[in-house]
């Protein structure tokens, strides 16, 4: 990269960490336990809206292996989402009614949330439909992974969004609270992906699975990313520039190639297709705060009129990380 270029990214990345500083006052503490953040807990951070339905069992996921503390960016719900995140003892909580869109899709309000807490701390950023599924994590902790990163002198690690789907319409089997979403939607596509190379910023781009077969057959790259950084060694001076894509400084997002072969990295099992997704999708695209003008969810809005069916007969089921590292879609580098 070219000194210039190097140094419009330096001035992007104050950009939105400047930014992120303003948005602050869009948040409104509900729930602030902070203090009993102890030195190199891990951390969550997550913005939602209308998902109490999802919240024990995403709870539990990630207490179980091995985070410490949640913080909960709640959009205005009103299905009492944030009622039962308040009552969490490990959980800050903060409510906003601004716009979703105008805080750049919720990045602006956790950039200023991990500038102000996550520094020094491992920090995952995951929605509450997605399972981060890692090496070993059937005998592992997630601190084991961390502590192996540190050694390694890694500092951010890499996990593809895996599209999970039923066998069948999305809602023949109704989704209760708590329940493991795995359980209804546990198959995904193997193969069917595309990679590109983010000259500028260094990242893979990764497209295809079943929102791109179903929902954007006729045009492809319209189709969601699926390439995420969603755990990153925190220092204050970094930035999520778009979603979890990307991030600045720019070699956190060389997160595959090293010298002599592959860097670690996951999956996250992305749980969004259960019964609940009609109803939300709808929500979603009258509230009209995604990207690019919401043409995600309209096209889920015209294609869900045909009940579709995303499993098809080259469909997989899901078993174990082991599966999913033999199709090449994560991989264990050279964690032993």
């Amino acid at each position: 990269m070219g000194a210039l270029q190097s140094y419009r990214l330096r001035v992007q990345r104050r950009r939105w960490r400047i930014r992120a500083f303003r948005k602050r006052r869009e948040l409104n503490s509900i729930a602030d336990r902070t203090k009993h953040i102890r030195r190199g807990d891990i951390l969550v951070f997550s913005t939602l809206r209308n998902e109490k339905i999802r919240l024990p069992f995403f709870l539990k996921y990630y207490r179980d292996i091995g985070v410490n503390h949640f913080f909960i960016v709640d959009n205005g719900s009103t299905d009492g989402s944030a009622e039962y995140l308040a009552d969490q003892p490990d959980v800050s909580l903060w409510h906003t009614e601004s716009g979703y869109k105008r805080a750049r899709f919720g990045v602006d309000w956790l950039n200023w949330l991990q500038m102000r807490y996550a520094d020094g701390h491992w920090a995952l950023v995951v929605d509450p439909d997605e399972f981060l599924v890692y090496p070993f994590c059937d005998t592992r902790p997630l601190r084991a992974l961390t502590d192996w990163l540190d050694a390694s002198s890694i500092k951010s690690f890499s996990a593809m969004l895996l599209d999970m789907y039923p066998k069948g319409r999305i809602d023949a089997e109704p989704y209760q609270a708590g329940q493991d979403p795995l359980q209804i939607a546990n198959w995904f596509d193997s193969g069917n992906y595309t990679i590109t190379k983010n000259k500028i910023f260094g990242n893979l781009w990764i497209q295809g699975g079943p929102r791109q077969r179903v929902f954007f057959p006729d045009k492809p790259a319209k189709a969601p990313a699926l390439n995420k950084i969603p755990l990153v060694k925190w220092d204050r001076k970094y930035a999520y520039v778009s979603s979890t894509h990307m991030l600045l400084p720019r070699g956190l997002n060389l997160v595959y190639d090293e010298w002599g072969g592959e860097k670690a990295s996951g999956v996250l099992l992305h749980t969004k297709f259960l019964d609940t997704f009609t109803a939300k999708a709808a929500e979603e695209l009258e509230r009209k705060q995604h990207y690019a003008a919401s043409v995600e969810y309209k096209a889920y809005a015209e294609t869900l009129q045909d009940d579709p069916e995303l499993w098809c007969k080259w469909s997989e089921k899901y078993i174990n990380w082991r599966q999913l590292e033999i199709l090449g879609l994560m991989s264990k580098g050279n964690w032993a």
